[in-house]
């Protein structure tokens, strides 16, 4: 696992927050909750990516399948 991945992860975050705050700030929570959604949608298709290629790395070092 990189350290870049962490660090994309937690500036995706930083930006989604402070998204948030400036969007409920201005009543616009809607935009606000689809703010975050998008984000944690983003990071989960990161995260996902990762965890394919670890099951893959396990495939390849047990020999499954």
């Amino acid at each position: 696992m990189e350290i870049d991945l962490i660090f994309k992860i937690a500036a995706i975050g930083i930006i989604v927050a402070v998204l948030n705050l400036l969007l409920k700030r201005a009543e616009r929570d809607e935009q606000a909750m689809m703010t975050t959604l998008a984000g944690l949608i983003v990071v989960m298709f990161m995260i996902v990516r990762q965890i394919g290629d670890l099951f893959e790395t396990i495939k390849d070092i047990f020999d499954l399948y």
